[in-house]
């Protein structure tokens, strides 16, 4: 039988392999599309840029040489961030279907990346939300005549405590001493334990704060890209606004153009660590929220010509620029602190938490009208993580909603699937916001968001594009979306640069690996590593435990449906249609000739509405 052949269009209106009354086209009206590109940049935005780049970047340039830093953080950037952020925002539009059977259309074998990705966001978004909680529990205390972490007078404070203009004073001479700062976070917001043993009773009013960033969280997503796509215009906007107002107000301060020399002065000889590299690796992977399936989620709501190859570039320009904005507005404010203290920047300048609960209010403490500054700071770092978190969450739903449309897109059960999956993400959050709720919560930061996780599927996914899929035959895809070909940079970091990064990064984390202490000096029990590595490895195993369902379950086909494909799916795969002449004999021999001007093409790909049935069935395993 002759192939039929089609002509490619660039029209997201047409798809040539589905019939004028296909049943899954009103599947594909009520998953929904963006209102208009704005949104999708924006919800983008909203995911990539947070907390990492207010709270984490700024630190890791001053730790590792402070300008030279940005030696390895671009080698990275370009090496890994940028062709890894390409592959999901493609592949998401590429098929129209969120993180998980978006690699069931490429690569049916390897829809454990999937899995696994979807495993990321979960437990990311279990965890982030605490900060969000913390932030508002911040914000409400922001209110008051005096800034309750400013002074010794209060309830929570013990005998050791000082006032946070002398806690780092030379002139202290108690060796235990504390400032009031520290003890109004550790004793105040968390009363925290001794260590994750002693988990304690539930901090309410924290649990509080959780339950109403779960609320906005819900709200932001419940309508899907029909709400995200307009809260996104308050949530990625708005920081901005608050950043260069911390910007402008820091740069006024005395002593700032100092906290600004520390963070940008280089020290190349910081370049020769390999620790240097690897915070800038992890950091690449971490900030521009890639291997978590959520930018094939929200690219799969676009419309199939979309440029997306340039909106790549845009985006990540903007975060990284972002991220250097957010330094000079952190480390100006932390140098008026050194100039106030009469002590070296080094003493106060922290990363994570430590900055922006313990350093940053300290400093915002010693400005005049402190109310306000506190007030905006903490709005910055609840929006920060708000639209990061609700971006996350619309990401999960859409990956488990186009694993079954016909279920989830019908009636409200989206938004039932939206409410459980909150209602269980907050009751694991409750543990967090117990007195020992932050060991658990660095558990989860360092070893199942970030690190191990993020580089092995980042390594899976351009392997699976770059060898398994094929470079040129996933540039033939891009080609027929935006009308051209991306330039051979792509092709060959998928190839060959992505995954040789990888693997070494990978290498690296393995052998000078160490286990997580809090504050340096609290060691974990032995069941608290063994809880860490099982959520490190909940997401890698995801990849050959489907491998092996996939086997299983294609050896208990019958001999006669094993390798027959499933007419019903629609696999993006491409397409060879050869002229073929059978000729039946009466011992049943098929003899296929196969003539020299065989034609290849690659049909224009259509985004059809995932079906419940695994397309493995196709034996197609390799997508090829």
């Amino acid at each position: 039988m002759t192939g039929v052949q089609m002509e490619p269009t660039n029209s997201p209106e047409v798809n040539p392999l589905k019939s004028d009354h296909d049943p899954n086209d009103l599947l594909l009206i009520k998953r929904g599309k963006w209102a208009n590109k704005r949104e999708f940049i924006l919800a983008v935005v909203g995911e990539i840029i947070g907390l990492g780049n207010v709270w984490r970047f700024p630190y890791l340039c001053f730790k590792n040489g402070g300008g030279a830093f940005l030696v390895p953080y671009l080698v990275f950037l370009v090496t890994c961030g940028i062709p890894t952020f390409f592959i999901e925002l493609s592949l998401g539009q590429l098929t129209g279907q969120g993180g998980i059977t978006c690699w069931r259309k490429i690569c049916p074998l390897l829809e454990g990346i999937g899995y696994g990705s979807l495993m990321i966001m979960l437990l990311t978004v279990m965890y982030y939300v605490v900060i969000l909680a913390w932030g508002f529990f911040y914000f409400f205390s922001s209110f008051h005549s005096e800034l309750p972490w400013a002074s010794c007078n209060n309830t929570w404070n013990t005998g050791d405590c000082v006032d946070y203009r002398n806690s780092l004073s030379k002139n202290n001479t108690s060796a235990n001493a504390t400032s009031s700062v520290e003890e109004f976070w550790q004793r105040r917001v968390l009363n925290l334990s001794g260590g994750i043993e002693e988990m304690g009773s539930i901090r309410w009013d924290l649990a509080g704060c959780l339950v109403l960033s779960w609320i906005l969280c819900y709200f932001c997503v419940w309508k899907g890209v029909k709400s995200s796509g307009k809260v996104v215009y308050v949530t990625a906007t708005f920081p901005y606004v608050m950043m260069i107002a911390l910007l402008v107000r820091g740069l006024t301060l005395p002593g700032a153009m100092d906290g600004i020399r520390f963070y940008i002065s280089p020290d190349p000889t910081r370049l020769s660590e390999p620790q240097v590299w690897m915070d800038a690796a992890s950091q690449i992977l971490y900030s521009y929220a890639v291997c978590t399936g959520c930018l094939a989620s929200l690219g799969s709501y676009n419309k199939y010509s979309n440029n997306c190859y340039k909106d790549t570039f845009v985006l990540c320009l903007l975060n990284s620029s972002t991220s250097l904005v957010a330094g000079f507005a952190i480390f100006s404010v932390l140098g008026f602190m050194s100039y106030e203290l009469g002590i070296d920047i080094s003493e106060v300048a922290e990363s994570g938490p430590g900055l922006a609960f313990i350093a940053y209010p300290r400093a915002v403490a010693m400005m005049p009208l402190p109310q306000l500054w506190a007030a905006f700071f903490f709005i910055m770092i609840i929006f920060l993580g708000l639209d990061s978190q609700f971006v996350y969450l619309e990401g999960l739903v859409t990956s488990i909603s186009d694993l079954y449309p016909s279920i989830f897109f019908t009636g409200h059960r989206r938004k039932i699937l939206l409410l459980v999956l909150c209602g269980i993400c907050l009751c694991v959050g409750l543990c967090m916001v117990t007195e020992g709720g932050l060991y658990v919560f660095q558990l989860f930061d360092y070893y199942a968001c970030s690190g191990i996780p993020l580089i092995a599927i980042a390594l899976l996914e351009s392997l699976c594009i770059g060898w398994i899929y094929g470079a040129d035959n996933y540039y033939n895809r891009i080609e027929d979306m935006i009308g051209y070909r991306p330039s051979l940079y792509m092709k060959y970091c998928w190839k060959f640069v992505t995954p040789f990064m990888s693997t070494g990064v990978l290498i690296f984390f393995l052998v000078q690996f160490t286990p997580l202490k809090y504050n340096n000096t609290y060691e974990y029990p032995w069941w608290g590593y063994t809880l860490g590595l099982l959520l490190a490895f909940s997401s890698i195993i995801s990849v050959p435990l489907w491998i092996l369902y996939t086997f299983r379950c294609d050896s208990l086909l019958s001999p006669y449906s094993r390798g027959t494909p499933d007419p019903s799916a629609s696999s993006i795969t491409p397409n060879t249609h050869a002229h073929m002449h059978t000729h039946t004999h009466t011992h049943t021999h098929t003899h296929t000739h196969t003539h020299t001007h065989t034609h290849t093409h690659t049909p224009p790909l259509s985004r059809p509405a995932a079906t419940s049935a695994p397309q493995w069935r196709t034996t197609n395993w390799l997508g090829k």
